[in-house]
């Protein structure tokens, strides 16, 4: 089964049409549970984090984190939804072995956040050069509590519970289905998680669970209803989610096509395999018996015009308090990006995308003289390629944006050549501490600024290269990059090319 990559691929199925929606769940970054004082903390020892609520003790009752609600306000409105004022939370009935109620609070009939939407792009062309923006609805943005963790033991062939998780406050976001492939779903998500984070909303890391993707997948012909839809639950990465939805619309249009149905079910994405599987039958609805949650009064929040006049931001939600404070959002960080130094639109999309390297890169050119649009190119191709290659992050770099920025204020300067400044940045890789100028020192690698000796050095390269001499004489001029090159070669990256190229012309007179 062929994954469809290219944008253009990923629109048309010959005579049938994709439709895909998104529920995702965002872990609120909060230091204790949406209802409970318990600490919400990664990978803690299993159940160290669970109150007497958290459990579901008898006569234990929920008190709301005011720190969710601001979080789900400021998202709301990052995402240009309509935020209630009032809004209720649910119970939710089903019954799981990390579930200790028997339900689950939530916000059903009305969601503390509707009618959104969200911007995203991608990139096109056979270079993905060129960019182009699409917009997704946003139906709804409710709160809700995660489930605990359930722990399969095969070996012993029995299932450990963990209550560490049960309780943590969840923002649930409901994208309608106005999405036709994986490629775009895989934007939307990527730019929704770099709003999360630039909110402070939630850390939104994948890895860790705290971003979680369900995808709601149907196909059908153009200008008929839609049809059945299936549900791939709980996928965890970007990469995992474009190609989960990418096999599931190939594997339903091979299943009609051969003339068999599409059942409404629940199946799982196996990374390992690239396909989904079939977890559970969706056919029987089943009945949730949602019920107003009776131990929380509606949550109502103000304005500026409904919060009253004694009451401070301290004492109440403010919507108009918190819109205030928004601060700059991903599209508004790389136009900035781009505006501010001249470089190429899909170079902004990186910076942003990779935690922490946006701030690498203003601080390199803050601290040398090298124009930003050579500044990008070493951020890109060097210091992010190694990263990438070691499977690091940008705060764990063992370059500093100023040891950085020091080396290309020596290249800039004329004191190294490029050649030499690799040189220098891979002895920097390793992490011993020396800067710069030290290594150059050490290393000899100063450009050779002696006119004579560059002289000498290219006339005894010419010499040893008498075909290429000829070639060029011939008429060949692109021969002359191999003679440069060889004298690079010869004072080991130490002499300037532009210079070297000057010299080789005169002596081939």
């Amino acid at each position: 089964m062929n994954t469809l990559n290219s944008f253009k691929d990923c629109r048309i199925y010959g005579p049938w049409a994709a439709v895909v929606g998104l529920e995702i769940h965002a872990q609120i970054c909060s230091n204790s549970k949406l209802f409970s004082g318990s600490k919400v903390q990664f990978a803690a020892p299993p159940n160290s984090a669970v109150s007497f609520f958290d459990a579901s003790l008898p006569g234990t009752l929920p008190v709301l984190n005011r720190r969710c609600v601001e979080a789900a306000v400021t998202t709301g409105l990052a995402l240009n939804c309509t935020i209630n004022k009032k809004s209720l939370f649910d119970r939710k009935h089903y019954f799981y072995a990390d579930l200790p109620a028997g339900y689950q609070i939530t916000q059903q009939r009305l969601p503390i956040a509707v009618n959104g939407s969200l911007s995203y792009s991608l990139f096109i062309g056979g270079n993905q050069n060129e960019i182009v923006t699409r917009t997704v609805r946003i139906k709804q943005i409710q709160l809700e509590q995660d489930s605990g963790k359930s722990l399969h033991d095969d070996l012993r062939s029995q299932t450990l519970v963990d209550l560490n998780r049960a309780g943590v406050g969840l923002m649930e976001v409901v994208m309608e289905p106005d999405m036709c492939c994986g490629e775009e779903a895989a934007a939307a998500v990527r730019e929704l998680q770099l709003i999360l984070q630039a909110l402070g909303s939630s850390q939104a890391k994948m890895a860790e669970g705290q971003l979680r993707v369900d995808a709601n997948v149907s196909v059908h012909h153009p200008g008929q209803p839609y049809g059945v839809r299936t549900e791939v639950k709980n996928i965890n990465s970007s990469r995992f989610l474009a190609k989960a939805i990418d096999f599931e619309i190939q594997r339903q249009i091979e299943e009609l096509e051969n003339g068999g149905t599409i059942l409404n079910e629940t199946r799982a994405f196996d990374s390992k395999l690239g396909c989904t599987i079939p977890m559970r039958d969706k056919e029987g609805k089943q009945d949730y018996r949602f019920m107003p949650e009776p131990n929380l009064p509606p949550l109502i929040l103000h304005d500026a015009k409904s919060l009253p006049a004694s009451t401070g931001y301290q004492q109440a939600v403010s919507i108009d308090w918190l819109r205030e404070r928004l601060p700059d959002l991903p599209s508004t960080k790389r136009a900035k990006l781009v505006e501010r130094y001249g470089i190429q639109p899909q170079h902004s999309f990186t910076l942003s995308n990779e935690d922490g390297l946006m701030e690498f890169f203003e601080t390199v050119v803050k601290a040398t003289e090298m124009n930003p649009k050579k500044v990008i190119g070493w951020i890109l191709k060097d210091v992010l390629g190694y990263l990438k290659h070691h499977n690091l992050e940008v705060k764990e770099s063992p370059i500093s944006p100023l040891l950085l920025a020091e080396l290309l204020n020596l290249l800039q300067h004329g004191e190294i050549s490029t050649s030499a400044a690799k040189q220098v940045l891979e002895e920097m890789w390793k992490g011993k501490g020396e800067t710069p100028a030290i290594i150059v020192k050490e290393k000899e690698l100063e450009l050779i600024q002696d006119q004579n000796e560059m002289e000498h050095i290219c006339q005894a390269v010419m010499e040893g290269h008498p075909n290429e001499v000829a070639e060029i004489k011939k008429g060949n001029k692109k021969v002359l990059n191999k003679l440069i090159g060889q004298v690079q070669r010869a004072t080991r990256g130490r002499s300037d090319p532009r210079l070297v190229k000057q010299i080789l012309e005169k002596l081939l007179l």
